[in-house]
């Protein structure tokens, strides 16, 4: 019988070290090539390995949330050989029991010694006679203690009458009112979300955040979009606020190229982009990514649309390649119903500008001296004070709001 030793490959993109997330099989497992055999996770992408042999798993190294350095072994397979197949069958651990229902303790069935006292007949709404400490005791131990025999004057219930009815064997009924919760949950970060982590922390230590939020009147822009939704063909994408507002930041990004931009602060150099590309900040079962819509300024609304709507779906169901990930300029972040007043974004560094729409809600305004209802949304934004000074992120939000709040100027083509 020989041994095969799978070792840690070269991913590429001078990936020297990946982190294990998960192993597909344990010690003793048979496996058939191109088996799944573990999940790693580099600065890029969870990759799953797979075995180039068949064999039995005799070793693995690394749990999940270690480093592997690239040509470290992970995994050792007994290939060939009568022994193969006779690794033994791992005992699948049967779970305990479950404890027996029990209540109040059986009567007496016999045997040497004394009968213990019968219990005191008790009304079960009658309260038993205790004394406060005897009470206390019980309330933790979760008793109710109508149904412990009390062997005192006229069946009060003493300490001893409290353990003899728990080494009986009885179970604890709930007691009633809030109880008391214990234990401790250790999750270990790992994977992605150990990634996030990680990027958020440097994000706000590295990047002196100008957090600026502005309230916005989006009644016509809701209005437009509803129409646009009901009038338009059946086969195009259906539009949501997003569009219109990565439409407004094409707008009105030229005028503020210092916003469209990368902060490489190591080598202390600001690259200005005249594309824009949009990070969609994306909720998914692993946590925040970001895929990005590129060249969005050559995007119409329905096409917008299309795009997020397709790169969310591929996101969430883990089919997003690894371009689509990264090289965003500037990101947009929603949480749609749940967006709240106001929020404080994190930039996604090395981008300097991170926009966030907030909820829509109906609101009392005074427009002509008169009180009407309104939808009005808070636009909440975030900004690298190293690059962007705040006016100038002041003055670029103005002209966003200006913008949704007219939308027809979306569609005119103005220099």
């Amino acid at each position: 019988m020989a041994e095969f030793v799978f070792k840690l490959p070269d991913v590429g993109e001078g990936t020297a070290e990946a982190e294990i997330v998960a192993w597909h099989v344990a010690v003793g497992d048979m496996i058939e090539e191109d088996q799944p055999l573990v999940d790693v996770m580099t600065d890029k992408a969870t990759v799953e390995m797979t075995t180039p042999v068949s064999g039995r798993v005799v070793a693995v190294h690394g749990e999940p949330g270690d480093m592997a350095a690239v040509g470290s072994p992970l995994a050792v397979i007994a290939v060939g050989g009568e022994g193969v197949g006779d690794s033994p069958v791992r005992a699948a651990s049967s779970p305990p029991p479950p404890p027996p229902l029990r209540g109040p303790p059986p009567p007496h069935s016999g045997g040497g010694g004394s009968p213990p006292p019968p219990p005191l007949a008790r009304v079960r709404t009658e309260k038993p006679l205790a004394s406060p400490a005897v009470r206390r005791r019980a309330h933790e131990m979760g008793v109710a203690l109508q149904f412990v025999p009390g062997t005192g004057p006229a069946g009060r219930i003493s300490d001893d009458d409290l353990a003899a009815f728990e080494a009986s064997g009885a179970t604890p009924t709930a007691a009633r009112g809030p109880a008391r919760r214990e234990g401790v949950e250790e999750i270990k970060v790992i994977g992605l979300r150990r990634k996030i982590a990680e990027k958020m922390q440097d994000a706000k230590r590295r990047i002196p955040h100008f957090a600026y939020i502005e309230e916005i009147d989006v009644t016509e822009l809701e209005a437009l979009r509803v129409h646009l939704n009901a009038t338009g063909p059946k086969d195009r994408q259906r539009l949501t606020l997003l569009p219109f507002v990565i439409a407004a930041l094409v707008k009105a990004l030229p005028r503020f190229p210092q916003i469209n931009a990368r902060f490489d602060d190591e080598a202390g150099v600001v690259h200005r982009h005249a594309a824009v590309h949009v990070g969609i900040a994306t909720q998914t079962a692993n946590g925040l990514i970001v895929p990005v819509v590129r060249h969005a300024e050559a995007l119409d609304p329905w096409a917008c649309a299309a795009e997020i709507a397709r790169l969310a779906a591929a996101t969430r169901e883990g089919k997003a390649a690894a371009d689509e990930l990264k090289g965003s300029t500037i990101t947009v972040t929603s949480l749609g119903p749940l967006g709240g007043v106001a929020t404080t974004p994190v930039i996604n560094h090395p981008e300097v500008a991170i926009i966030g729409p907030n909820k829509i809600i109906d609101r009392p305004v005074v427009r002509d001296g008169q009180i009407v209802v309104r939808k009005i949304m808070n636009l909440s934004s975030s900004f690298d004070h190293r690059v962007v000074d705040g006016y100038d992120a002041a003055a670029f939000i103005q002209v966003v709001k200006a913008l949704l709040e007219h939308p027809a100027t979306l569609f005119l083509d103005q220099t």
